[in-house]
């Protein structure tokens, strides 16, 4: 499955970073094809395998598996949206234990930052910016091109929709609670709810159920357990972020999720 997946964002990446081209050469080269490449290069897979895997539950068969596999690339580009901004808000150099996306074009273009300066120079975080921004417009494409049958396209629309509104909610309470200092395990709940569990988890599992016209106790079942998991893991995720090895997770130490400093992209 996750083979499939790479097939069809190795063709969906190839022909958005083909009409980039036909825009401008440094555009494409600059902002699409890198990140087609931090797409591609590395990633778990792991929403495309819920979704993948809620579809087959439900009783999804081969007249699904197409729309299944467009919709679990969309959500690979819709991950990398999220990844790619949530370096720029931490100014993290570091994602995936390869240089985040920010730090590929200070590289790039080092006379764009300032000598001693701290941190990314604006023009890489800009660039970043909209990089992550191109990766949801991609994301958007992808879902809106799917042939599917009314009933379903309404339902994977309105699950689509609600998801990337609660991605930038989590997103936004996570940085409120690093501004205002919180300490509240509720507010920390619903963030990581918000930005994690829901996006990485429960709305994939929908997605993927709804692709496959089950019930609506059935969808809700599988979301439920979906939202505890998430949680779950990024509760994880949160202490190795502040205890872990850089090494094994590809990502600085000592990040943590909100309130406080955090680091709560799913990889």
């Amino acid at each position: 499955m996750t083979a499939a997946v790479n097939r069809e964002l190795n063709l969906t990446c190839a022909e958005f970073v083909e009409y980039s081209r036909s825009l401008d050469a440094i555009f494409a080269t600059d902002i699409a094809e890198q990140l087609a490449s931090f797409i591609l290069g590395s990633g778990s897979r792991i929403r495309p395998r819920f979704l993948w895997w809620a579809m087959r539950a439900c009783g999804g068969s081969d007249p699904h598996v197409t729309g299944a596999l467009r919709i679990a690339a969309a959500l690979e580009l819709i991950q990398s949206c999220a990844l790619i901004h949530d370096d720029v808000m931490d100014q993290s150099a570091v994602r995936r234990g390869r240089l985040s996306f920010h730090a590929q074009i200070a590289l790039q273009y080092p006379a764009a930052t300032p000598p001693h300066a701290p941190g990314p120079s604006p023009f890489a975080q800009s660039a970043a910016v909209l990089a992550g921004d191109l990766a949801l417009c991609w994301a958007d494409d992808l879902v809106a091109g799917v042939d599917l049958d009314s009933p379903v396209r309404t339902d994977i629309l309105r699950i689509w929709r609600a998801m990337r509104t609660e991605m930038v909610a989590g997103q936004y309470l996570d940085l409120h609670g690093q501004t205002t200092s919180s300490r509240s395990a509720v507010q920390a709940i619903r963030t990581i709810c918000l930005k994690t569990a829901r996006y990485t988890v429960e709305q994939p599992l929908a997605l993927g159920a709804a692709l496959a016209g089950a019930d609506g106790a059935t969808i809700r079942a599988l979301t439920a357990a979906g939202r505890c998991a998430g949680i779950a893991f990024q509760l994880r995720d949160d202490l190795l972020g502040v205890f872990g090895d850089p090494d094994v997770t590809g990502k600085p130490s000592g990040t943590t999720s909100a309130p406080a400093r955090r680091r709560t992209c799913w990889p």
